[in-house]
Protein backbone atom coordinates (compact mmCIF):
# COMPACT_ATOMS: atom_id res chain seq x y z
CA UNK A 1 0.00 0.00 0.00
CA UNK A 2 1.04 3.60 -0.54
CA UNK A 3 0.07 7.11 -0.26
CA UNK A 4 -0.18 9.04 -3.45
CA UNK A 5 0.73 12.39 -3.16
CA UNK A 6 -1.13 15.64 -4.47
CA UNK A 7 1.53 15.90 -7.44
CA UNK A 8 1.70 12.90 -8.75
CA UNK A 9 -2.17 13.66 -10.31
CA UNK A 10 -1.00 17.21 -10.90
CA UNK A 11 1.85 16.01 -13.11
CA UNK A 12 -0.91 13.98 -15.73
CA UNK A 13 -3.56 16.50 -14.89
CA UNK A 14 -1.15 19.73 -16.69
CA UNK A 15 0.85 17.06 -18.76
CA UNK A 16 3.74 18.39 -17.13
CA UNK A 17 7.56 16.72 -17.83
CA UNK A 18 6.91 13.17 -15.99
CA UNK A 19 3.34 12.69 -16.82
CA UNK A 20 3.93 9.62 -18.54
CA UNK A 21 5.60 7.30 -15.40
CA UNK A 22 2.78 8.67 -13.32
CA UNK A 23 -0.09 7.51 -15.70
CA UNK A 24 1.72 4.03 -16.00
CA UNK A 25 1.83 4.17 -11.77
CA UNK A 26 -1.86 5.31 -11.41
CA UNK A 27 -3.24 2.92 -14.27
CA UNK A 28 -1.73 -0.50 -12.01
CA UNK A 29 -3.71 1.60 -9.01
CA UNK A 30 -7.13 2.15 -11.43
CA UNK A 31 -6.62 -1.88 -12.14
CA UNK A 32 -6.32 -3.20 -9.03
CA UNK A 33 -2.35 -3.97 -9.31
CA UNK A 34 -1.40 -1.55 -6.86
CA UNK A 35 -2.92 -0.91 -3.70
CA UNK A 36 -2.82 2.87 -2.73
CA UNK A 37 -4.51 5.72 -0.47
CA UNK A 38 -5.17 9.48 -1.74
CA UNK A 39 -6.24 12.15 1.58
CA UNK A 40 -8.91 14.04 1.32
CA UNK A 41 -6.75 17.00 1.49
CA UNK A 42 -5.01 15.84 -1.65
CA UNK A 43 -8.65 16.17 -3.25
CA UNK A 44 -9.19 19.54 -1.76
CA UNK A 45 -5.93 20.63 -2.87
CA UNK A 46 -5.85 19.53 -7.00
CA UNK A 47 -9.73 21.09 -6.61
CA UNK A 48 -8.37 24.39 -5.29
CA UNK A 49 -5.20 24.26 -7.95
CA UNK A 50 -7.63 23.55 -11.29
CA UNK A 51 -10.07 25.61 -10.36
CA UNK A 52 -7.57 28.57 -9.63
CA UNK A 53 -6.01 27.49 -13.21
CA UNK A 54 -9.98 27.51 -14.86
CA UNK A 55 -9.36 23.98 -15.64
CA UNK A 56 -13.28 23.22 -14.14
CA UNK A 57 -13.53 20.52 -17.38
CA UNK A 58 -10.30 18.72 -16.41
CA UNK A 59 -11.47 18.75 -12.81
CA UNK A 60 -14.42 17.31 -13.11
CA UNK A 61 -13.05 14.37 -14.89
CA UNK A 62 -10.77 13.90 -12.48
CA UNK A 63 -13.11 13.92 -9.39
CA UNK A 64 -15.88 11.52 -11.71
CA UNK A 65 -12.73 8.77 -12.23
CA UNK A 66 -11.46 8.48 -8.56
CA UNK A 67 -14.37 5.74 -8.26
CA UNK A 68 -13.03 3.81 -11.54
CA UNK A 69 -9.53 3.26 -9.52
CA UNK A 70 -10.00 -0.19 -7.97
CA UNK A 71 -6.96 0.03 -6.33
CA UNK A 72 -7.56 3.39 -4.35
CA UNK A 73 -9.27 4.60 -0.94
CA UNK A 74 -9.99 7.88 -0.26
CA UNK A 75 -8.26 8.51 3.45
CA UNK A 76 -10.47 11.22 5.53
CA UNK A 77 -7.64 12.91 7.69
CA UNK A 78 -8.99 13.14 11.12
CA UNK A 79 -8.65 15.82 13.99
CA UNK A 80 -5.60 13.23 15.69
CA UNK A 81 -3.95 13.59 12.77
CA UNK A 82 -3.94 16.96 11.91
CA UNK A 83 -2.47 17.51 15.45
CA UNK A 84 0.24 14.92 14.88
CA UNK A 85 0.55 17.00 11.49
CA UNK A 86 1.25 20.05 13.54
CA UNK A 87 3.81 18.41 15.71
CA UNK A 88 5.42 16.80 12.60
CA UNK A 89 5.63 19.97 11.03
CA UNK A 90 7.49 20.97 14.48
CA UNK A 91 10.04 17.96 14.46
CA UNK A 92 10.82 16.93 10.84
CA UNK A 93 10.01 20.89 9.45
CA UNK A 94 7.97 19.84 7.01
CA UNK A 95 5.46 22.93 5.75
CA UNK A 96 1.67 21.89 6.59
CA UNK A 97 0.65 19.91 3.37
CA UNK A 98 3.85 17.43 3.85
CA UNK A 99 3.16 17.29 7.53
CA UNK A 100 -0.89 16.19 6.73
CA UNK A 101 0.35 13.85 3.71
CA UNK A 102 3.53 12.67 5.88
CA UNK A 103 1.17 12.06 9.50
CA UNK A 104 -1.61 10.05 7.41
CA UNK A 105 1.28 8.01 6.06
CA UNK A 106 2.31 7.11 9.33
CA UNK A 107 -1.44 6.19 10.07
CA UNK A 108 -1.87 4.06 7.73
CA UNK A 109 1.30 2.12 7.48
CA UNK A 110 1.89 2.72 3.89
CA UNK A 111 5.50 1.77 2.68
CA UNK A 112 5.79 4.45 1.11
CA UNK A 113 4.61 8.26 0.00
CA UNK A 114 4.57 8.07 -4.03
CA UNK A 115 5.86 11.65 -4.72
CA UNK A 116 8.50 13.77 -6.21
CA UNK A 117 8.41 16.01 -3.29
CA UNK A 118 12.00 15.29 -1.99
CA UNK A 119 10.91 16.70 1.61
CA UNK A 120 9.84 13.37 2.61
CA UNK A 121 13.36 11.77 1.74
CA UNK A 122 15.03 11.04 4.89
CA UNK A 123 12.08 10.29 7.27
CA UNK A 124 10.89 7.07 8.46
CA UNK A 125 8.18 6.44 5.46
CA UNK A 126 10.67 6.53 2.45
CA UNK A 127 9.54 8.23 -0.53
CA UNK A 128 9.29 6.86 -3.76
CA UNK A 129 8.86 8.25 -7.46
CA UNK A 130 6.53 6.08 -9.55
CA UNK A 131 8.66 5.15 -11.94
CA UNK A 132 10.67 2.86 -9.90
CA UNK A 133 6.99 0.74 -8.51
CA UNK A 134 5.89 -0.70 -11.89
Amino acid sequence: MYLVDTNIFLEVMLSQARSKECKVFLESVKEGVSKAFVTDFSIYSIMIIMSGLSKLDELKVFLSSLSAYRGLAIHRNGLKELLRAVETMKEKRLDLEDAIQYSAAMSLGVKAIVSFDKHFDGLEVPRAEPARLV
